[in-house]
């Protein structure tokens, strides 16, 4: 595992091996499972449970709003010319993507109802344009030719778990079709000592690519913008049954919650974030009545994607 600037790449679209991607050969009932849920679950049972269970709504938040931005601004950045892809035009799509997000989603202009002159907008904008320009001190975008961006990704092990997600970029080498896996967080690096933590979220996508089109992808990168830092990883076989055993063993820990009905809370600086404190036990709240059970926790919103209601876990 380690820090530094990624290589370039240049590569042609991907094909799977089989007949599974997007959802196409798979049948729709059964256990599902994203890496978002799963990063629910092992920060907090009772926030997976929330979410996913009860699917109580969540407010946006400036912080999962801006991350949205970014997001959007990275991807349609490949749809200019190479020649184009400089940073004063990523910075430029900022501010519009933030208006077609708001006509979109009109309550999210409430973000800034308090906002009597514009000034908390323009700085919260700037600081959306700032972490855009991060990007390109990390990578060189004329350079690069993603053969996938916001890929939609679906297998299902041998378990009957169906895993799925949205992928920022997978890269594909023109020379060898090796695949390098992308990620943008909005963010900063982990501490060291808490990569490998950082790093499930990659090695959950490499695990559905590998099964999808027969190859390990050959490197794991998480772009971190807020600290102007890439945390990479070179996973192998054994990396990759390592974490489907791990996702099958989360999968039966959700199973035996959903059968106990014991979504304990797990206090952390996380807290702070979430939604539902008020609903808390840790912070003297009462969950609600659990619904009547049906299938439960195998329900997953079916956009993964990033939005402004994502966790800070996410972005």
């Amino acid at each position: 595992m380690n820090v530094e600037a990624p290589a370039q790449t240049v590569a042609p679209a991907l094909e799977p091996a089989g007949d599974t991607r997007d959802g196409e050969g798979v049948e729709a009932a059964g256990p599902t499972l994203s890496p978002s849920r799963a990063a629910d679950f092992m920060t907090c049972p009772l926030l997976y449970r929330f979410r996913t269970i009860d699917r109580l709504p969540e407010p946006p938040s400036p912080a999962a709003t801006r991350g949205t931005i970014v997001h959007a601004v990275l991807e349609q950045l490949f749809d200019l010319p190479a020649g184009e892809r400089t940073v004063q035009r990523a910075a430029a799509l900022v501010a519009p993507v933030w208006e077609q997000l708001v006509e979109a989603e009109p309550d999210l202009a409430a973000l800034f109802d308090d906002d009597q002159d514009g000034s908390a907008l323009a700085e919260w904008i700037h600081g959306a344009e700032e972490l855009v320009r991060c990007y390109f001190t990390l990578e060189d975008p004329p350079r690069l030719e993603p053969a996938e961006r916001e890929l939609y990704v679906e297998t299902v092990l041998d378990s009957g778990l169906r895993l799925r997600g949205y992928v920022d970029r997978v890269d594909r080498a023109s020379a060898t079709g090796d695949l390098r896996v992308v990620d943008y967080k909005t963010g900063k690096a982990p501490p060291e000592g808490f990569e490998q933590r950082a790093m499930f979220q990659m090695r959950f996508y490499a695990l559905v690519l590998w099964r999808l089109y027969q190859r390990v992808p050959r490197l794991l990168q998480l772009v971190y913008l807020g600290s102007g830092e890439v945390l990479r990883y070179e996973p192998d076989e054994a990396d990759l049954l390592a974490t489907e055993r791990k996702v099958d063993a989360l999968w039966r820990a959700i199973e035996r919650a959903a059968r106990t009905g014991d979504w304990r809370a797990s206090p952390s600086r996380l807290c702070d974030w979430c939604a539902h404190q008020a609903l808390c036990p840790s912070w003297g709240g009462t969950p609600p009545p659990l619904p009547e059970p049906e299938a439960t926790g195998s329900a997953v919103p079916a956009d993964e994607a990033p939005s402004p209601r994502t966790s800070p876990v996410d972005l």
